[in-house]
């Protein structure tokens, strides 16, 4: 597809998503964020940009540990992310963080100008994953740090069936990108070509908890990368949609009607040069 339009189904795409992601995905994500933010390691004081921010499931966290002397530059391509994001800090009160709509492969940021650079399950969905990572890269001092999660491969992903599901009804122009990045060391590649050293990659594995049909259809056909092409249905084909993705999943369904459905995650940090 051509990068021009694969912007613009990712922008109104999770701008679709953007009234659900935030309550579905906030637990269940929490401890790839988790691994995520342990490896970068930030501090007090630093300077942060965040690629492709969502609704902030990050970037709070990310704003309390650099502390008020530190500052985060949340992006993203959606604007109805941002505009969430943007509600969310005016009601805790953080000052500390600014929020911009940019694309990840073309950050509207001068060279070198922050400590560190970080993308939480981004970079699937860019046009062009290598350039996002470069970007990043390239605004990060030299010493600074560049660190992003993305899922990892299609076979340890629970959930991957809504995929093939929706495109039989609509192409949802996502399945051929999302798992690009998670193969064994396809994410560490796109950083040592960005030029940065010290790579350090950790893939873990984790069981995504949802309470209910109504919780797990919510995330993923209605809060995920699918929710533009969801919104094309009418009454009989989501209906028809949901309960194939629902039987796609059973065999994780739980006798109280919970769901436990695996992911797996990798997550890679590196160095910029120094000097």
């Amino acid at each position: 597809m051509d990068a021009r339009l694969q912007l613009r189904v990712q922008r109104y795409g999770w701008d679709a998503a953007a009234p659900h992601y935030h309550e579905s995905w906030e637990a269940q994500l929490r401890p790839a964020h988790d691994r995520l933010l342990d490896l970068a390691g930030a501090g007090q004081g630093q300077r942060i940009v965040e690629t492709a921010c969502g609704s902030g499931l990050v970037t709070m966290r990310l704003a309390a540990q650099v502390g008020p002397d530190g500052q985060v530059l949340a992006t993203d391509l959606s604007e109805q992310m941002v505009r969430d994001l943007r509600m969310r800090l005016a009601r805790t009160g953080m000052a500390n963080v600014e929020t911009a709509r940019m694309a990840a492969e073309s950050l509207d940021i001068p060279d070198a100008a922050f400590d560190m650079a970080i993308c939480a399950l981004g970079l699937m969905y860019t046009p062009d994953p290598g350039q996002a990572v470069a970007e990043m890269a390239r605004v990060v001092r030299p010493g600074g740090t560049v660190a992003a999660t993305v899922w990892g491969e299609r076979r340890n992903c629970g959930w991957a069936e809504v995929f093939p599901i929706v495109d039989a009804r609509v192409a949802s122009d996502v399945c051929p990108l999302f798992f690009g990045t998670g193969g064994p060391g396809s994410l560490a590649r796109l950083f040592e070509a960005a030029g940065l050293v010290g790579l350090r990659e950790h893939r873990h594995a984790e069981v995504l908890v949802f309470g209910s049909d109504a919780e797990v259809t919510d995330a993923v056909l209605l809060g995920g990368p699918v929710a533009l092409a969801v919104k094309r249905f009418g009454a009989e084909v989501w209906e028809e949609v949901r309960q194939e993705f629902l039987a796609s999943v059973a065999g994780f369904r739980q006798a109280d009607g919970s769901y436990r459905i695996p992911g797996e995650f990798v997550t890679v940090t590196g160095r910029k040069r120094a000097g």
